[in-house]
Order: C-alpha cells, then sequence, then structure tokens
C-alpha cells in the first residue's frame, strides 16, 4: 500500500509529489483492481488543477471582493476580515480517508455487512469544500457598555450577514446548495427562506465548542463548488486556538480507533488502507519534511509556503472599524 508519506521527504515540489502520488495510485487501482485507489487519484486531480489554474480564482475572488465591499459600507462600524484558502494537500488527504472509513464503518454498523463498492463510490464522488472562504466579524468594545451587549450585537450581525449572503451571491453567478438537513438552524435569527442551506453549529454547537455558520455555493462559471464559513472573532479564536483546536488530534485519534475495534482487521481492504493512511498523517512529523516552500521547526511552529498543510491563501482583505476609538458617552 502507497501513501501520501511516502512522498514528502525527497525535497520535491507540491506538484511533484501529488502527480507522483496520482500515477502511482492509478498503477496500484489498475494493478489490483482497486476502485478506490482510482478514485482516490481522481479526488488528488483535483487538487492539483486548483492549486495549478489561477484565472478562476481570480474571477471568483473578485465577486468574492463586492460583498466584502457591501459591508464595509453597511456596516463601517464593524471590524472584519475576509480569507480564502484552497483545502491542504494533507488535510485533503486526511478526508478522504476519513470519509471511506466513515461510511465503512456506518454501513457495517447498522447492516452488520460492508457496503458494495458502487454505494462508496457515490460517498466519495463529490468534495464541496475544497475551496473555503471566511468571514470573521468583531463589534469593538468600545460601543458596548458589557461584554453581553457586545456578544448579542455579534451574534444578531452574524446572522443578519448570514441572511444577506446567498441572494447577493446568486445574483453574482453562485448557486446556494441545499444542506439537506445537516445541522440544521434553530435559530430565530437566521430566515426561513436561507435555513435551508446553512449547515448551523452556532444554535448547534457541538461538545468541542466549536461555533460557526457554513454554506456551500456552486460557482456556475469555473464549475466548481466553495465553502463560505460565518464566524464572530471569538467563535474564530475558539475554533483556531481554543479548545476546538487543541482537542481535535486527540479526539480525532480517538474516534478512528473506535472505527478500528469495530471493524475487523483483515475483513475489509478500503476500510484497512484508509485507516493506516490517515493515522500515519495524523502522526506526521512536521520538523522531518522536506518539501519545497515548506519547513517546520515542530508541528505547532510551521512556514507553509506551499499549502501542504495549512492550505494556499487566495483571498486576504481587511477592514477596520472606522469608529474603532469612539468612545462611550
Amino acid at each position: 500500500m502507497i501513501t501520501l508519506n511516502d512522498y514528502l521527504y525527497d525535497g520535491d515540489t507540491i506538484f511533484r509529489i501529488l502527480q507522483k502520488y496520482i500515477n502511482d495510485l492509478k498503477k496500484s487501482a489498475k494493478e489490483n483492481q482497486n476502485e478506490i485507489d482510482r478514485i482516490h487519484s481522481h479526488f488528488l486531480i483535483q487538487i492539483r488543477e486548483l492549486l495549478e489554474h489561477n484565472d478562476f480564482l481570480t474571477a471568483q475572488s473578485q465577486k468574492i471582493r463586492e460583498f466584502y465591499k457591501y459591508m464595509a459600507k453597511e456596516y463601517p462600524y464593524l471590524a472584519f476580515t475576509f480569507k480564502g484558502r484552497i483545502k491542504s494537500l494533507i488535510r485533503a488527504e486526511e478526508k478522504f480517508n476519513s470519509y471511506v472509513m466513515e461510511y465503512i464503518y456506518e454501513y457495517y454498523s447498522e447492516h452488520q455487512v460492508y457496503p458494495p463498492v458502487s454505494e462508496l463510490k457515490k460517498k466519495l464522488s463529490c468534495f464541496r469544500d475544497l475551496i473555503a472562504y471566511r468571514i470573521v466579524i468583531s463589534m469593538p468594545k468600545c460601543h458596548f457598555k458589557s461584554e453581553q451587549e457586545r456578544r448579542d450585537a455579534e451574534l444578531n450581525c452574524l446572522y443578519e450577514i448570514a441572511n444577506v449572503l446567498p441572494e447577493f451571491l446568486e445574483e453574482r453567478g453562485f448557486t446556494a446548495e441545499p444542506a439537506n438537513g445537516v445541522q440544521e438552524s434553530c435559530s430565530s435569527l437566521l430566515n426561513p427562506e436561507v435555513k435551508p442551506y446553512y449547515r448551523d453549529y452556532v444554535s448547534n454547537h457541538e461538545e468541542n465548542e466549536y461555533q460557526s455558520l457554513h454554506i456551500t455555493f456552486y460557482d456556475n462559471s469555473s464549475r466548481s463548488y466553495m465553502e463560505v464559513q460565518l464566524r464572530t472573532k471569538r467563535m474564530d479564536d475558539v475554533a483556531e486556538i481554543g479548545a476546538a483546536n487543541h482537542r481535535v488530534y486527540e479526539k480525532k485519534q480517538e474516534k478512528e480507533r473506535r472505527k478500528r475495534n469495530q471493524i475487523p482487521k483483515g475483513e475489509c481492504l478500503y476500510f484497512d488502507e484508509a485507516y493506516e493512511r490517515g493515522m500515519r498523517l495524523l502522526e506526521l512529523d512536521l520538523s522531518k519534511l522536506d518539501v519545497n516552500m515548506f519547513s517546520a521547526v515542530d508541528n505547532r511552529l510551521i512556514n507553509d509556503g506551499c499549502g501542504l498543510y495549512r492550505g494556499r491563501l487566495i483571498l486576504p482583505y481587511e477592514h477596520l472599524s472606522r469608529f474603532q476609538n469612539d468612545l462611550i458617552d
């Protein structure tokens, strides 16, 4: 079995790593009649094409910038950032293998048999967050007499922006995709007409305290999907440097091992390979990798110039409140 780890120590560029891995997966698929390796290689081709071609990203980011300009006009008192990323190669690889494991585990738990390859292929046919944009908002403290008042105002504003976003982008060539009941919002702040499109991790926040609003759009010009996340600064802190981030690694290992215990080793090749690839990625010592434009002192101090671990940055916009220094009377 080949894994992404096998290609990360030879000083190659991210494109050469991807091409070698894709070629070897195709070869493995042919030699071993492994349909999942074939789908895996097609998934990685999508990643490579996103990294190689910039024209549609430029056009897409310009349309996103129009919403930035709208917010700057409508909310001059608000501080906010817009960021866009192509999902990192390591995270994309983790997600693909996690999807394989998750579907096999759920199907086996319900039916006590393994899913047909045709059903597994359907599950792996569409990844909709390879391109993701994040909008983070913050109300300056100087506008409010208490922290609770500020948080309430931020939450109201977050949902207000969420209510406007779908129609705004649909007028510019995007189509909002139904969430199909996943994390359906129970907030009265979200308008009924947009609720079916949002996955609401704010009103339905998880045990690890992660909070965010997620919505997926189809870009009709580039024929690609993108995800938009909406958060307050506090939500973003929890996700990036707080409890939701710190517990992810341990919880993920724990979750994968529970699945491993449920599926007897040797009974399902696709599960075994996905588990091994996923665990090897979780155990990477980033300081030992030799990839062009990437370096790390350890797994926290990382300088990623190629999108290997943190993803490729495609959109940074920042807006500071015009009344940042105003005082409350």
